[in-house]
């Protein structure tokens, strides 16, 4: 695979059944079993999948140089723990989108951020980024009433994996939408849910799907692509942006949520340079995160070197 092939052209290795079945072994057995089974996947995976081992040393050694979070410097040892460390929280996403992740291993960096923007009834946009285990959002709804979130994806499971929420927790605060570019009708109905105190969550470090909308800043010592569509649909919503990553600490999680701006506001003549220190504010919150928990990350693919999906070669 080229190095700047776009990440939604890699594919999803995981599938429904498969979903399944490790929540069925859970469920049965309990974690230990767990383990026992998917283990030996993971070591076939990181052995086989030469593109995903490559990022993740590729990120593990940028994110030593410019941070400095392990005693020496990572190799082979370090890039499998990272896959062991995604692994892990598979099960952990699956409890948490059932509704049966153990609220006491869940904890809270700012309570008071959150619980002002759930009782505000006024709706918001969320940056979030692919580390750790963003599905704990359906927990933290729970525990914060009035906490209703949709989930903006560039893939296509967004359905699927709606089905399996439903099955899992009929009950759930938190919905999937796939999303490949913001319509005029798109951008009204998540104004709508906006204005009716809903949060939309988006992700701000994968390149869209379609279009080259991104601006280059620097994460962990390298100039990295970051898509600036979050910011543009803040602005057209005119609603405050929070941060939002749920990172493992201790036997559980840690919940950090912030608020990054009030408003987003991209003046004509300067629009590019609030863009770039938008998604400059977002790399720096990124980095604060990884460095205390560094296998968290889980992009794993050609980050730096991703390209927009319309612009890849033929």
């Amino acid at each position: 695979m080229s190095a700047s092939r776009h990440w939604a052209g890699i594919g999803e290795s995981t599938f429904v059944g498969g979903v399944w079945f490790l929540f069925g072994v859970y469920r049965l057995l309990g974690r230990l079993p767990f383990r026992l089974c998917l283990y030996p996947v993971v070591f076939y995976y990181w052995l086989t999948r030469s593109t995903a081992r490559h990022a993740s040393l590729e990120y593990l050694e940028r994110l030593q140089q410019s941070q400095q979070v392990f005693a020496q410097a990572p190799g082979k040892r370090q890039s499998l723990r990272h896959f062991v460390c995604f692994a892990e929280t598979l099960l952990d996403k699956i409890l948490a989108m059932s509704g049966r992740y153990r609220p006491e291993h869940l904890e809270f960096a700012d309570q008071a951020a959150m619980t002002a923007a759930a009782g505000s009834g006024q709706g918001g946009v969320i940056l979030t980024a692919h580390m750790g285990c963003l599905e704990l959002m359906q927990a933290a709804a729970v525990k914060r009433d009035g906490l209703h979130i949709t989930i903006l994806v560039h893939t296509a499971h967004a359905q699927r994996f709606n089905r399996i929420l439903a099955r899992l927790n009929p009950a759930s605060r938190v919905r999937l939408m796939q999303v490949t570019d913001f319509s005029p009708v798109t951008v009204m109905m998540l104004a709508d849910r906006v204005a009716a105190g809903e949060f939309i969550a988006i992700a701000g470090d994968r390149v869209p799907v379609k279009g080259d909308r991104v601006v280059r800043v620097p994460f962990l010592g390298h100039e990295a692509p970051l898509p600036i569509g979050p910011y543009l649909l803040a602005s057209l919503l005119a609603c405050p942006v929070f941060l939002l990553g749920c990172l493992h600490h201790g036997d559980g999680y840690r919940v950090h949520f912030q608020r990054l701006s009030e408003r987003v506001d991209l003046p004509r003549g300067k629009r590019e340079q609030a863009l770039s220190l938008y998604a400059s504010d977002f790399a720096r919150w990124v980095e604060s995160l990884l460095r205390t928990s560094p296998y968290d990350w889980f992009n794993f693919f050609p980050f730096w070197e991703q390209i927009p999906h319309a612009q890849e070669p033929h």
